[in-house]
């Protein structure tokens, strides 16, 4: 019993962590396309996004459920598995986030549980079915959709202004901006914050502290909440340097429209219990807001390696997870401590290796030069 109370208490605090580097790794799907017009300061903009994200993980538990008693068969899934699941998945984001790629913190946790299990529990400890319809499903038609809806949403935002001054639908559409990030912000807590909620419900229900199928107590909802804001304030400033500068050379009526846009697919997938990647929808409706744009500059390098970033976030998460497993399920409580010293050792050195090229609010927008604002007066095109 000690030591399941041990394991338990590895993953609450280790599934905390991971909510953490969520947050910060995610702040740039709410505010980065905010950031880069000027529609908010990069302090104010993270502030809010971090009180929005507490705000809205109390709105919805249906992603929570899908963590909890979806992908995984909670009666053979152990604390250490679910311990082993977040090292890989925490591992992951703080590689991508060093390189400046916005992964999927969805994925990596998705990936890193499914490996664990796999190793600890084998094959019938993972749902595949529900993997496929509740993960991979989403995570193709997701961004798709959110794309799509932004290239709309962006043309017809630029037709029925192409009338007024440039300067007057800046400033209107930057406040808009205010108001769609700021939504996205609360969509991102109903869906990301629910994960971290899962997991540790997960964890209460393997070691019989909830009886199956329950839903996260409101102290695990709090905590979740509270970590995600934390990480989201603390700003994930590399990765809001890709996504606001990296994919397209943005203005304000396009982000207005990918943040729309975005905010829909994710509180629709959040209240269907889709535990889908807000990454990758956000990513979606800012390529997609670039093509709505005539003459727009999207950089499709960039796109492309966070492409990559996507299809190898899953398989990676899950090969750390599994090594990570091995160690636990053989190991006892020698192997998780070497694990978590592991972990702890190669965030040191990621953070370390951050600091020679630091990013931080004051040079958030630096990187690919952002065209120069047109003349008062001009009209905007199509």
């Amino acid at each position: 019993m000690d030591h399941i109370t041990f394991l338990v208490a590895m993953v609450i605090v280790t599934a905390l962590a991971f909510d953490f580097t969520n947050g910060f790794h995610d702040t740039a799907n709410a505010m980065a396309t905010s950031i880069a017009t000027g529609a908010l300061r990069p302090k104010v903009a993270v502030l809010i996004s971090g009180v929005l994200n507490l705000v809205g993980a109390f709105v919805s538990t249906e992603v929570a459920r899908t963590i909890s008693g979806g992908i995984v068969n909670d009666k053979l899934v152990t604390p250490g598995m679910i311990f082993a699941g977040l090292v890989g998945a925490i591992v992951w984001n703080l590689v991508t986030w060093l390189l400046g790629l916005p992964s999927s913190s969805s994925h990596a946790l998705f990936g890193g549980l499914i490996g664990a299990v796999w190793v600890g529990a084998g094959r019938n400890g993972v749902n595949f079915d529900q993997v496929v319809e509740k993960i991979l499903i989403p995570a193709v038609a997701s961004p798709l959709v959110a794309g799509l809806a932004a290239l709309a949403a962006t043309y017809f935002a630029y037709r029925i202004t192409r009338r007024a001054s440039a300067d007057r639908v800046s400033k209107g559409f930057r406040i808009g901006q205010i108001a769609s990030a700021s939504l996205v912000s609360l969509a991102h807590g109903t869906n990301d914050a629910q994960k971290t909620m899962g997991v540790i419900t997960l964890a209460l229900i393997s070691c019989g502290a909830l009886g199956a199928g329950s839903g996260p107590p409101v102290w695990v909802i709090l905590t979740a909440g509270v970590s995600i804001a934390a990480g989201t304030y603390i700003g994930g400033w590399r990765i809001i340097r890709t996504m606001g500068k990296g994919l397209v050379d943005i203005e304000s009526p396009q982000g207005f429209a990918a943040e729309s846009a975005s905010t829909a697919v994710i509180l629709t997938s959040a209240n269907l219990g889709f535990a889908l990647s807000t990454t990758q929808v956000c990513s979606g409706g800012i390529l997609g807001a670039g093509v709505g744009r005539r003459l727009a500059e999207v950089h499709w390098g960039t796109a492309g390696q966070m492409a990559l970033a996507w299809l190898v976030t899953l398989p990676a998460a899950a090969a750390v997870g599994a090594v990570a497993a091995s160690a636990v399920v053989h190991g006892g409580t020698l192997g998780t401590v070497l694990i978590a010293l592991a972990a702890v050792a190669v965030a040191g050195v990621i953070v370390v290796l951050s600091r020679r090229r630091p990013v931080d609010a004051k040079n958030v927008n630096d990187g690919h030069a952002t065209p120069a604002p047109p003349a008062a007066g001009a009209r905007v095109g199509v």
